[in-house]
């Protein structure tokens, strides 16, 4: 470890990020953007951070929404399982809060039911981003 890389993590008692996602993945591909939260974990643990210590959200709305279906949903849009289910299992094992946006399921007609099992739902995107700023979380720009 390099020696700023100590001093960092001395000085940080909590990071609080959201990471905001709007696109996509291709079918059957992993949404990168889901991808980058998992990453964010695996480099601040690896670099002497507390995992307890690290609280992230994903902000999901757009065309992103459908990358949060259970397979069963999915498979009816896309037929075949949701590559991202796994991976955003293991970010909410990781305290990884999943929020979507209830304006784009309402404009895309989706049900929380059609989702990944504990993914939350918010009046809207923007609503979500001010309630997490109002617990200390900024937005993480990558």
């Amino acid at each position: 470890m390099r020696p700023y890389q100590l001093t960092l993590y001395k000085k940080m008692l909590n990071l609080r990020f959201a990471f905001d996602v709007a696109n996509s993945s291709e079918s059957g591909q992993i949404n990168r953007k889901f991808d980058s939260l998992a990453r964010f974990i695996n480099m601040h643990v690896a670099g002497g951070g507390q995992k307890e210590n690290i609280q992230l959200a994903l902000v999901v709305h757009g065309k992103a929404i459908f990358d949060l279906f259970d397979n069963e949903s999915y498979q009816k849009k896309y037929s075949l399982d949701n590559p991202n289910k796994p991976l955003l299992q293991a970010l909410m094992q990781n305290n990884v809060r999943v929020i979507l946006c209830g304006q784009s399921a309402a404009a895309n007609e989706v049900d929380i039911s059609q989702l990944v099992k504990g993914t939350e739902v918010e009046l809207s995107a923007m609503t979500a981003h001010a309630l997490l700023q109002q617990e200390g979380y900024t937005v993480n720009p990558f």
